[in-house]
């Protein structure tokens, strides 16, 4: 359990099948992510077998909730582990309505604290589509450098100098 001022993250579970799908098929935060098939059960088989690459230390699933109730706000998942880079991609990030007022600054500083002093992590490469300019925009904020561009994305390297820069200057968010 990673906790923050107002948020925390946990382990994915079956049970939350229904959450996730929910928010996966909702047409205000699925623009930028994969389709997902309308199925309850394909999801919460696809966390089953999530759950032993959890054990095996080759993916990460969280769902985000307020600390205060507990009520589930989000998700966020690091997958695409490069061994010889030692990094990790991120995404499946999504916050929906009743998300707190800093929920997107304190996942992500979560995500860092548990990929770069849990995990032990050297970077973190990640794309962005180019049209999603609230979530670019957050990224270069944070200190995320671009690697280059296609199309569609921009290609963004993170690292644990920038976490720790940011962890200093955003430290009012993390006060657990």
């Amino acid at each position: 359990m990673l906790y923050s001022k107002t948020i925390r993250l946990r382990f994915v579970e079956p049970d939350d099948a229904e959450f996730i799908l929910g928010l996966r098929l909702d047409i205000r935060y699925n623009q930028y992510l994969s389709t997902t098939i309308n199925d309850v059960n394909a999801q919460r088989n696809w966390i089953k077998e999530y759950k032993s690459r959890e054990r095996e230390g080759k993916e990460y699933y969280f769902i985000i909730e307020r600390k205060i109730d507990e009520i589930p706000i989000g998700t966020v998942r690091l997958y695409d582990f490069i061994e010889q880079a030692n990094s990790f991609c991120w995404g499946s990030w999504i916050l929906n309505e009743d998300k707190t007022r800093f929920a997107a600054i304190e996942s992500a500083m979560l995500v860092y604290r548990f990929a770069f002093e849990e995990v032990q992590f050297s970077r973190s490469h990640f794309d962005v589509r180019k049209e999603n300019k609230s979530v670019l925009s957050f990224h270069r904020k944070m200190g995320a450098k671009e690697m280059g561009e296609d199309e569609l994305n921009v290609y963004f390297h993170y690292f644990p100098e920038s976490y720790r820069e940011q962890k200093v200057k955003l430290k009012r968010f993390l006060i657990s």
